[in-house]
């Protein structure tokens, strides 16, 4: 087991990342000063793999749970889904002593905790991540919101848990497609910020999930720990946070534009990663080797690096002067330099984007 703190004064909290720990959940939280009554959200399916052994932790540990189920794929992300959390928490009658426990994929953490933050204008929230991708990145950092017809994550708040608590095991259980969507994230992390996790991932990446729990805890805590530094020294993202919104700016463009129907998460995610360092070798920040090398990991991990889409790249361009990323019109950008090593600029050419979006398709 992995312990990562989060230091932000006090809304301070730990990431802990370990195997077989969630029938272990219930005495970490009895530690935490939470109320009596707890409401976890979940889906179908996670909660008939997962439900019974959190709600019997938490009973055993004298909590009053109740239980809110709603769907987890990106059209949940709704204003729908937050009231029907809403709906159960006052049947249940929970207070501002209670708290939220998201027990799923980022869809679940991103709406529980949206539907923390604004309930009584604020419960306590336990992210439980499920997946790879919510274990790496979507439950750390506050982030919580929904979707808009017009623009992915466009309503929202900053709302930070009072504990994450990954448990590694449960990724075994995912569908390849979801596993591979997560990859997309774990790539980000070392294309960002870490060298030696691009090593891990080059000689690893092609047994991922097959490694030993130890290799796991190890490839999910280094992502976890490169969030929790970058959020501690830009908790709103004003600054250096928008460096984990690498391949987001295009991943996000794509996802709206088909509907948040087609392509995963993740990977709309690696194709805005190939977008992203297409850009910046075309401008002549970075090289042919570091495309490459990215290019490596995201075929190894058999995630798309083209658009296989009929969308014409005046309404990428479009799509991404909406981003919420965008300063007065002008779109941010996360480019690379190195492995490991990116920056941010809003000063690239209009038509160097329509070019190699024109040659992606």
């Amino acid at each position: 087991m992995k312990r990562i703190p989060v230091s932000l004064g006090e809304r301070s909290y730990e990431i802990v990342v370990g195997n077989g720990i969630l029938s272990d959940l219930g005495k970490a939280i009895s530690k935490l000063g939470l109320g009596c009554k707890q409401m976890i959200v979940s889906s179908e399916r996670v909660w008939s793999l997962y439900g019974k052994v959190i709600q019997d932790s938490l009973v055993s540990s004298h909590f009053d749970v109740s239980v809110a189920l709603v769907d987890d794929d990106e059209e949940a992300k709704s204003l729908h889904s937050v009231t029907a959390i809403f709906d159960r928490l006052l049947e249940n009658e929970l207070d501002r002593s209670s708290g939220i426990l998201a027990l799923g994929g980022g869809v679940i953490g991103d709406v529980a905790g949206f539907a923390a933050a604004t309930f009584m204008r604020g419960l306590r929230l336990i992210q439980v991540p499920t997946t790879l991708l919510a274990q790496v990145d979507s439950s750390i950092g506050g982030k919580t919101g929904i979707n808009h017809p017009k623009a992915k994550n466009l309503i929202g708040a900053f709302y930070q848990p009072t504990i994450v608590w990954s448990d590694i095991s449960t990724i075994r259980t995912l569908p390849e497609r979801e596993l591979r969507s997560g990859l997309a994230e774990v790539i980000k992390y070392a294309i960002i910020a870490d060298p030696e996790l691009y090593q891990i991932l080059a000689s690893t990446l092609h047994t991922f999930p097959n490694l030993s729990s130890e290799s796991v805890i190890e490839i999910i805590s280094r992502c976890s720990s490169i969030k929790a530094r970058v959020v501690e020294e830009d908790e709103k993202e004003r600054g250096i946070r928008s460096i984990l919104n690498y391949g987001h700016t295009v991943g996000h463009a794509l996802e709206t534009l088909t509907g948040y129907a087609h392509y995963s998460h993740g990977e709309a995610v690696a194709i805005g990663m190939k977008a992203a360092a297409s850009i910046s070798c075309e401008l002549g920040f970075t090289s042919d080797e570091t495309l490459e090398l990215q290019e490596r990991l995201i075929d190894t991990a058999h995630l798309p690096s083209r658009i296989d889409q009929p969308i014409k790249p005046t309404d990428i361009l479009q799509q991404l002067k909406k981003d919420k990323k965008a300063l007065g019109g002008r779109i941010r950008w996360v480019l690379p330099r190195t492995i490991g090593k990116v920056f941010l600029t809003d000063l690239v050419p209009t038509d160097t984007v329509l070019r190699v979006l024109k040659d992606m398709a």
